[in-house]
């Protein structure tokens, strides 16, 4: 190795520019890996090994397992609404679509830690018919707004993987858009939306598990992009089905 550090020195009298000094200290870096190599001695005569004495990682039971993945399809009912960050009453939430689970993060205190994502082609919305600016009814008339939403961001905290009865809590973000201004003519038809919820999932067969929300929040909001915000937060429950894709859990 003195020799090639010896030519780079003799190099950077001669290449003052920074560009010229990287070309070279590249190509003696080259030159000094060549020669390391051909300073290797070279292997013995190679053993065969007994064929019984072989292991390829296929043999192994959890060798090139594909990433835990779900699929689930999911509706949602609500049962009352509080305030907590919203100001809406009076009104009522349902939804169904599919959410994905997908096993990124390894696992925290001692579940499965998921990332979510959540696509809601139906969300119907019970509404006062008539609102002040605040979203406070002013009849006891209700309508029904139809709309969609998707959840980009999310979590999912899944304990005793593999086994028959699994406790979830997760939480999931995104938007909700629906087809007229709620829950006042002054707000948005575009919400930013946040959900949480707690529950089970039960095993069916190896690939597929029953979902019961026992609880949940459904929050939405326009978070003031006007400067109108009623929004409105339900408690609901949600019942759905869960595919395994992929290999099925392992028992943890």
């Amino acid at each position: 190795m003195k020799p090639v550090w010896t030519l780079w020195r003799i190099g950077c009298l001669y290449a003052t520019s920074p560009l010229a000094r990287c070309v070279l200290s590249a190509a003696l870096f080259c030159v000094a890996l060549a020669v390391q190599a051909a300073a290797q001695p070279s292997p013995g005569p190679a053993i065969e090994a007994s064929p019984d004495a072989l292991v390829t990682p296929a043999s192994s039971p959890t060798a090139s397992l594909p990433v835990a993945r779900d699929l689930t399809f999911v509706s949602l009912a609500s049962y009352g609404n509080y305030k907590i960050f919203a100001s809406g009453k009076d009104a009522k939430l349902y939804t169904s679509g599919v959410e994905y689970d997908r096993n990124s993060w390894g696992r925290l205190i001692g579940a499965r830690f998921d990332y979510v994502a959540e696509f809601l082609p139906f969300v119907l919305l019970n509404a006062p018919a008539q609102t002040d600016i605040w979203g406070n009814p002013m009849t006891k008339v209700h309508k029904l707004v139809p709309g969609v939403g998707f959840s980009p961001i999310g979590f999912r905290l899944l304990w005793r993987d593999g086994k028959a009865i699994k406790p979830y809590l997760l939480a999931k973000g995104g938007m909700v858009i629906f087809t007229q201004k709620e829950l006042s003519q002054q707000a948005t038809y575009e919400n930013f939306s946040l959900q949480s919820s707690t529950g089970l999932q039960v095993k069916l067969t190896p690939r597929m598990d029953l979902r019961l929300g026992l609880f949940g929040d459904f929050h939405f909001s326009d978070d003031f992009i006007v400067p109108v915000n009623p929004g409105l937060d339900v408690m609901n429950a949600s019942l759905g089905i869960t595919y395994h894709l992929g290999h099925p859990p392992l028992v943890h």
